[in-house]
């Protein structure tokens, strides 16, 4: 009786740890502090300093985290009601919306701490608004206020390679800028995407996402068009000779292949192409800066 009740225990506490590490939105923060990363390496060419590579990582990540908890938080009535978030756990009870703020809040001050300490307080507040402008200004406004919330909002999502850059140098850079620029450009046509994907769901949910206040076939044109500024916006660290050539193949390569699949989706649609755009853009900015990483490290060896 006594083994049951210690297993019983120990699996509920397995089922909350993942219920928590769910609302930290952990793919997406992989993949930003891939970027956050690539922005550190690219300050030097020599080997990165260990205490602000480490807390900046870890200090960076945590307050994403607890942006994302914050968005799941603020997010919880209509996400019971869409099918891509109706079992997340706030809306399915598993966690109540008390723990989850209490949660959010206790990442994100340890998160804000290590960075002021042991990265630099510049990094720290940066990453503090970047958290603000998304959970906040974003969530709990843009997102249901304009057509166009994704594109305003989106400059908080664009600002993991400038922390990256400034928790290594403790300044801004041009250079920083530009992958701001880079992802600033991306987020459109990749949210947009699944957007598409999901029209009917945001209509029932009253969030004016472009496809349901501009229509689809409004949404596939912007994409298109998106996606081409996006690949001029990948030239730019070739055009201020930040990257070589291994960055220039690369890129072209990335974004001729993501301007296709735009032109598909708008030109000859299929079933279930949205969401293929969607994990298209993924790979696109996944690929892309670990490419400039590469050519970062071999270029100049070539």
């Amino acid at each position: 009786m006594n083994k049951n009740i210690t297993l019983n225990s120990h699996a509920n506490l397995v089922f909350n740890w993942r219920d928590y590490l769910e609302m930290t939105k952990p793919k997406v923060v992989a993949l930003m502090l891939l970027t956050v990363l690539v922005g550190m390496c690219l300050t030097t060419d020599g080997q990165l300093a260990l205490i602000p590579l480490i807390s900046g990582l870890l200090g960076i990540g945590m307050m994403a985290g607890s942006a994302a908890a914050f968005n799941h938080l603020i997010d919880r009535r209509i996400d019971g009601v869409m099918a891509r978030t109706y079992n997340r756990p706030l809306p399915k009870g598993r966690v109540s919306a008390k723990k989850a703020i209490s949660f959010a809040v206790s990442i994100g001050v340890l998160g804000f701490n290590i960075l002021y300490a042991l990265t630099n307080p510049l990094t720290a507040w940066l990453t503090l608004a970047s958290l603000v402008g998304y959970a906040v200004i974003y969530t709990a406004y843009l997102k249901r206020a304009t057509s166009q919330n994704i594109v305003i909002g989106g400059l908080a999502g664009a600002m993991p390679p400038l922390l990256g850059w400034t928790a290594m140098t403790n300044e801004f850079h041009g250079h920083a800028l530009l992958l701001v620029i880079i992802i600033f450009t991306w987020t459109p046509p990749h949210f947009w995407a699944l957007a598409i994907h999901r029209q009917k769901e945001y209509a029932k949910v009253d969030v004016p996402m472009l496809p349901v206040t501009h229509g689809i076939d409004f949404t596939k044109t912007c994409i298109f068009l998106y996606t081409i500024l996006l690949a001029i916006a990948c030239l730019l660290p070739v055009i201020v000779g930040m990257s070589g050539g291994i960055y220039l193949v690369g890129s072209s390569i990335l974004s001729a292949w993501f301007i296709y699949k735009a032109w598909q989706l708008k030109y000859a649609d299929y079933a279930g192409l949205a969401m293929n755009v969607f994990k298209v853009s993924i790979y696109h900015l996944m690929i892309l800066f670990i490419i400039l990483l590469a050519d970062h490290y071999l270029w100049g060896l070539l």
